[in-house]
């Protein structure tokens, strides 16, 4: 079953690292929208806000896709998902238009919280720079 699960971890990474690493590279790019949107969102000093977020997203992300210090990206992943969540997905303060679309992106968040969560209690498996 060893194997199985060092695969699971594998491919959990991989996934993981697909979702954050290409948003954090797009803020990079698009890092005058991005600080226009968390602006837009009341966040406080929105630069910087941004600059941690490129430095969570792709900088995590790529600690999590090669599974280096992974339970310390972990750890900032889970810290970084539970501030903006309920700031940029606040789906109980936004218009009723906008209501379904926030409350799926709300919980998806959750979901993926929970998932590092998970890579925090069990680590990332063998086949990662840790070899836990």
């Amino acid at each position: 079953m060893s194997g199985q699960n060092d695969f699971a971890a594998l491919i959990g990474r991989i996934l993981l690292a697909l979702l954050f690493v290409p948003a954090g590279f797009s803020t990079i790019t698009g890092f005058s929208g991005t600080v226009g949107y968390i602006t837009s969102q009341g966040v406080p000093l929105p630069e910087a806000a941004a600059a941690i977020r490129i430095l969570i997203e792709l900088g995590g992300g790529l600690l999590v896709l090669i599974g280096w210090k992974t339970r310390w990206a972990a750890l900032a992943f889970i810290v970084y998902l539970i501030v903006i969540t309920p700031i940029f997905h606040g789906f109980w303060s936004v218009p009723e238009a906008q209501k379904m679309a926030q409350e799926i992106s709300f919980w998806k968040n959750m979901g993926i919280l929970g998932a590092f969560f998970l890579l925090l209690a069990f680590g990332p498996g063998r086949f990662s720079v840790d070899r836990q």
